[in-house]
């Protein structure tokens, strides 16, 4: 069946960064409109978002509760393609969830245990454990759920992501992902992104290691393939008062693969003055290697030991199936970050439409899921454990 999603969202009202992005992205493509919202975590702040957004009376709803219930009560999503005046327009198919961090399991949970697909922004959850009932909610009811490590939707990391898996750099090796940010680098007081994300109590164990290098880190094992083993690292508050860590530095071990155990590196930092956005990943193998930059997206420098630097750009034919279909423009013409979002939505529409439910979804249809959001919980929890622990460190003698 090939029709136009309805979609709902919570959270990502007036003031927030996120929501937008997702609303674009969900509806680039023209296969979903946006048609419900609980936007804000207040009722009067939620109606006045959703009217600016020209959401309608009836479905814009105060709280994501009334939401959940205001839908159910609608005809099943696409049960009616004939409908008559008069009759009720069909329930949403899914739900984006764009709150802050401790918002997100209770609203998961409650909307697949009612049977809609979810779309949640990362970090997934707050616990290893409710990202376990997740799975197995979704395992249940044979829904879609989709975690928008936006990253992987790029063209040119699909690109590399097939370079590693046709064996191209040989076994791997050792794994660099670097995301560096420089708004946290003071204290911003009240300001309203900064202050959700240094309270433990709405952001989870994790400062900058869950807000960005739960992105790396699913960048890095997306592309090389490799699974986490353990991680030695160290969290950083370097701005007085601050909570939660603002820089991370984690040392990684990837479970054995082709015979080689890949060691890593993956820093997140937030403190990074002059930095914006500068997420970059190196993969090394026993022949070859390649790096790609969010800020330059558009190509992938692929290296080897026997043949010249090779630069290859978003868009062309010699790319392979992945990446062109997540390109939307002729070489040349740059995309970036919300077509890349894009992608993650569409992948997940693709499954949605064919019914091709369960935490096996995202695998076979290529977009971060479940498997994806849990392994980022374990990410935050493993380095949280290591936070005022000196593992491993050995003293260099003072002259």
């Amino acid at each position: 069946m090939n029709r136009i999603l309805n979609f709902g969202m919570v959270g990502g009202g007036a003031g927030a960064f996120i929501g937008g992005v997702h609303r674009t992205a969900a509806c680039m493509d023209h296969r979903a409109r946006f048609v419900a919202g609980a936007l804000s975590s207040t009722p009067e702040r939620s109606i006045a978002s959703g009217k600016a957004l020209g959401l309608t009376d009836d479905r814009n709803y105060p709280t994501w509760e009334a939401m959940l219930a205001g839908e159910l009560a609608r005809p099943p999503a696409g049960s009616n393609p004939t409908r008559s005046v008069g009759v009720p327009e069909d329930r949403i198919d899914f739900v984006s969830i764009v709150t802050p961090n401790h918002m997100h399991f209770p609203v998961a949970r409650a909307f697949t245990e009612a049977g809609f697909n979810v779309v949640c922004d990362k970090p997934l959850v707050h616990t290893g454990e409710q990202a376990a009932e997740l799975t197995r909610l979704c395992a249940a009811k044979g829904t879609v759920f989709a975690v928008t490590y936006n990253y992987s939707g790029y063209p040119m990391v699909k690109q590399a992501r097939a370079i590693v898996a046709a064996g191209e750099l040989g076994a791997i090796r050792k794994v660099i992902v670097e995301y560096h940010q420089g708004w946290l680098a003071g204290d911003l007081g009240d300001q309203k992104q900064a202050a959700w994300r240094a309270d433990p109590a709405k952001s989870g164990a994790g400062g900058a290691v869950g807000d960005i290098g739960t992105h790396a880190e699913q960048l890095a094992s997306y592309v090389s393939g490799l699974d986490l083993e353990s991680v030695c690292g160290e969290l950083t508050a370097f701005v007085p008062g601050r909570r939660l860590d603002d820089d991370a530095n984690l040392l990684l071990r990837f479970r054995p693969r082709g015979g080689v155990a890949a060691r890593g590196v993956l820093i997140a930092s937030q403190i990074a003055v002059g930095c914006e956005n500068d997420l970059r990943l190196r993969v090394f193998g026993e022949t070859g290697s390649l790096e790609w930059r969010q800020e330059e997206p558009n190509q992938l420098v692929v290296r080897s030991r026997d043949i010249p630097e090779r630069v290859l750009r978003r868009g062309n034919a010699y790319l392979g199936d992945a990446a062109k279909k997540g390109t939307r423009l002729p070489s040349g013409h740059p995309e970036a970050f919300l077509e890349a979002f894009a992608n993650v939505y569409a992948n997940a529409m693709d499954a949605m439409l064919a019914r091709a439910g369960g935490p096996g979804a995202a695998e076979a249809y290529d977009f971060p899921g479940l498997r994806d959001g849990a392994r980022g919980v374990a990410l935050i929890e493993a380095a949280a454990g290591t936070r005022g622990v000196h593992q491993n460190w050995t003293r260099i003698p003072a002259e």
